[in-house]
């Protein structure tokens, strides 16, 4: 076997591979990769170098205004073909269909299933800075491509105003187990759930600030209304009204959605996002952490504060640490049940290339006697 192509990446972290590359390119992906100093330090000089020049005031604040038109943007180019489906949620997070066999959700919470990436050569795609976890599933989501539905915020903001009008009676309120996805995207959240979880009492709300991104779920095959509301919000905006009334929520759920938000409005989000959580229920994250792959390969010129860049289609992202989160949640009064790092090596054997990517893990649950 020819040896692997040396890249930035590897020449930061992948020299004890070079020793056996036959051995390295026998799987996809390796799981829990322990970091040297050597290699930390190589990241984080990196990380130093690529945030040496930060944009300008007023190109911040431009990106800051114009932030759901780039969104947009990556809906329309994308449609449903670039996030996968993540069916490896059920894994890390049994939360999210209770009543499914446990044998199915495997042995340790922080593995990821390897089922779906087996004949995967495209495992960790990287496009424009959009590093995606996620690996195809073997039959993706059928996109109607009739006339999309109109939903535009102010729409959206209407209806869950009209919604809330009758006390205790909103939609959704006759569900005995209740899931809000944050930035659902196209859907490769949601729909997982509706097929896994097949609990009758199940309800599913889920939104985003992406107009474009909402109408896909709604115009998606799958979207069911009896188990579904798709609907259009701005996290950013406290005016905003959610559907459903505070301490209404089983389980909130953010997948790479926090790290796209202002890092100083991100602690206000939270505390919002806790208030809807009934006593005993948990948010639950996956995000970007602190030198993936997708921080180390940005340049010059594209980093807006410490550990947060924008990406040349305009999107943001933040990568955290361990302890940035959990002083986000416990802020908000909830308590830690789970927060990890995953580094994670991941192998394209077609192009003999390695990726080394960083995410953190959390679950915190309001206390049950909480009084927010």
């Amino acid at each position: 076997m020819a040896a692997p192509r040396e890249t930035p990446e590897r020449r930061l972290f992948g020299r004890r591979f070079l020793t056996d590359p036959a051995r390295l390119f026998q799987h996809n992906a390796w799981d829990n990769v322990e970091w040297s100093e050597e290699q930390e330090a190589s990241a984080r000089s990196k990380v130093q170098e690529n945030s040496s020049q930060l944009l300008p005031q007023d190109k911040q604040e431009e990106y800051e205004v114009n932030a759901k038109r780039y969104w947009d943007e990556f809906y329309k180019i994308h449609e449903n073909g670039f996030f996968k489906d993540r069916h490896w949620l059920f894994t890390e997070f049994p939360e999210l269909a209770p009543n499914r066999n446990p044998s199915q959700n495997g042995d340790c919470v922080h593995e990821f299933s390897n089922k779906e990436e087996s004949n995967n050569e495209g495992l960790g795609s990287c496009e424009n800075g959009h590093c995606s976890l996620e690996t195809r599933a073997e039959n993706q989501l059928n996109l109607i491509k009739s006339t999309p539905k109109i939903c535009t915020e102010e729409l959206a903001t209407r209806k869950c105003s009209e919604l809330n009008q009758n006390d205790g009676d909103y939609l959704g309120s006759s569900a005995s187990y209740r899931i809000l996805e944050v930035g659902c995207g196209a859907g490769n959240t949601v729909f997982p759930i509706l097929q896994t979880n097949n609990d009758p009492g199940l309800f599913v709300y889920c939104c985003d600030f992406s107009t474009t991104a909402v109408d896909l779920v709604q115009n998606n095959a799958e979207y069911d209304s009896s188990r579904c509301f798709a609907f259009v919000h701005d996290l950013c905006n406290d005016q905003s009204p959610f559907p459903m009334p505070d301490k209404s929520l089983d389980v909130v759920i953010l997948i790479f959605v926090l790290s796209a938000i202002l890092p100083e409005k991100m602690q206000c989000i939270i505390n919002r996002l806790s208030r809807l959580l009934k006593p005993g229920g948990m948010i639950l994250l996956r995000d970007y952490g602190r030198y993936d792959l997708a921080q180390l390969r940005f340049k010059k010129g594209q980093c807006l504060s410490d550990n947060f860049y924008v990406r040349g289609d305009g999107t943001r992202v933040y990568f955290f640490t361990q302890d940035e989160l959990d002083d986000l949640f416990t802020t908000a009064g909830l308590e830690k049940i789970q927060n990890l790092v995953d580094r994670r090596l991941q192998v394209n054997r077609g192009k003999q290339m390695t990726m080394y990517r960083v995410w953190i893990q959390c679950k915190y649950r309001k206390p049950a006697t909480s009084q927010l």
